[in-house]
């Protein structure tokens, strides 16, 4: 059954309404505009109708049964006739549960619009992507999705839809403003009753929204699939809003996908890398970088979950690649997805050789310092139809060692810190390729000798 939070009741209450003072009567929506935060369950609703009101005093009822509207969070501002036109209060009935009632004098008689406005929770958004590198997997198309979720207990139809990126601040959470009892003070605050008279309010102001942060999510069977609307966006000091292009019917328990950017010819690196304590596998990351070089950088890029699939041939069948997410990524910044383990590039270090040398004596003749040498080989194998560039990294513990790299392992070659360095190589399709390196760690009182040969490093 459709939820409405705004009733007309027929029958007006005894001893609230009196004879003389007209129910007005509310019209359907004129517009709707949804601004949904989702760095906390806080949606800002903007609910425009059309008021037809008489001379002198007026009421009109409104209800939020069923819904998560902060009640505390009403506000009417007429939008004609604003100097004639005057919000007295709004009353909450004594012993009248999720409704409320506004008392409006007016000096006109006319048809008067009105914006009514609340903070309700349920509603949210994420953000999703896919990606589809070309075959030689050098430049990549990037098509963004939002999927917004109503769970608000309120069907909004035909709502302009507003979200915003960044971080808001919430003293209360909303969900719970909207199911404490009557009269709506804050949670947990006893409240009395009154008896023979309704509990007022005069109007609330509404909070000021300072930051917001989107993350991500996939398609799923709960989408509603229409045609593509275009995604606004617009920085707002602290935070970004993305406004969607049109209206949207957003039922409630329902979810709607809708598309926000289609960017092609991406340029994008793939490289791949090994490094043993993280485990004995090969993982493959893919980046790119938010600016125009990219073929983005007009905005930041909301955080968010992405596919990652690859043309592999004309018909433009895909292949799946992987999946990965990242954060918000601001103007001019990189990001590195991690694709996870493959099996198609191959990294295998082997220890070939062992020994110790350069033995140090104490005045008793115990041995006190000595030179372990070890001599390591690195297979690498590339076994795609494509070149692939690979970075291994070797960590070493003390950080008093000295390497030494044997053959074309030293064209390769990158101290990166005190305890680590990398060999970065491309492989062609269907090669491999052998590196050598002798690693001497220092021990004991060599680690003296070790420190004055490298102290002006």
């Amino acid at each position: 059954m459709k939820k409405t939070i705004l009733i007309i009741i027929a029958t007006v209450l005894a001893g609230i309404c009196h004879a003389k003072v007209d129910l007005v009567t509310l019209p359907n929506r004129d517009m709707t505009q949804l601004t949904i935060y989702n760095s906390a369950d806080l949606t800002l609703v903007r609910d425009a109708r059309s008021l037809t009101l008489k001379e002198g005093e007026n009421k009109l009822q409104f209800s939020w049964a069923n819904t998560l509207i902060d009640p505390t969070s009403l506000s009417m501002l007429p939008k004609q006739h604003a100097g004639e036109i005057e919000i007295a209060d709004l009353t909450f009935p004594p012993r009248v549960q999720n409704l409320g009632l506004w008392n409006i004098n007016s000096s006109v008689a006319d048809k008067v619009p009105v914006e009514i406005t609340y903070l309700t929770s349920g509603l949210s958004w994420r953000a999703f992507y896919m990606g589809t590198l070309t075959e030689d997997e050098k430049t990549m198309r990037l098509q963004g999705y939002v999927r917004v979720t109503n769970r608000s207990g309120e069907d909004y139809e035909n709502a302009q839809t507003r979200l915003i990126v960044g971080k808001v601040n919430v003293l209360d959470r909303i969900a719970d403003l909207a199911r404490r009892e009557y009269p709506y003070g804050r949670p947990g605050e006893a409240v009395p009753m009154p008896r023979n008279e309704a509990a007022s309010i005069n109007r609330v102001r509404m909070p000021k929204a300072k930051e917001a942060v989107f993350e991500m999510e996939e398609m799923d069977s709960l989408s509603l699939l229409g045609e593509p609307k275009e995604i606004k966006k617009e920085g707002l000091s602290e935070y970004f809003l993305y406004t969607i292009e049109g209206t949207e019917t957003i039922p409630n328990t329902w979810s709607k996908r809708l598309p926000s950017f289609d960017t092609d010819e991406i340029p994008v690196v793939n490289l791949y890398k090994f490094e043993e304590e993280r485990g004995r596998v090969v993982r493959r990351y893919l980046s790119f970088t938010n600016d125009e070089e990219h073929e983005l950088g007009e905005t930041p890029i909301p955080g968010g979950g992405m596919k990652v699939y690859r043309t592999v041939d004309d018909d433009q069948h895909l292949s799946y690649e992987g999946t990965s997410s990242f954060k918000y990524i601001p103007v001019g910044e990189e990001v590195e997805l991690n694709l996870g383990a493959v099996s198609n590039v191959i990294v295998e270090p082997k220890l070939m050789d062992e020994k110790t040398d350069n033995y140090r004596f104490d005045n008793r003749g115990n041995i006190d310092g000595w030179d372990e040498i070890r001599t390591f080989q690195l297979e690498i194998k590339n076994t795609r139809d494509l070149p692939v560039k690979i970075e291994i990294k070797r960590n070493f513990r003390p950080h008093t060692w000295d390497i030494k790299n044997i053959g074309e392992a030293d064209d390769y070659y990158e101290k990166i810190d005190l305890n680590s360095v990398k060999y970065t190589l491309t492989l062609e399709p269907q090669s491999e390729k052998t590196l050598e390196y002798e690693l001497t760690t220092y021990q004991g009182t060599r680690t003296e000798d070790w420190t004055k040969a490298h102290r002006n490093d």
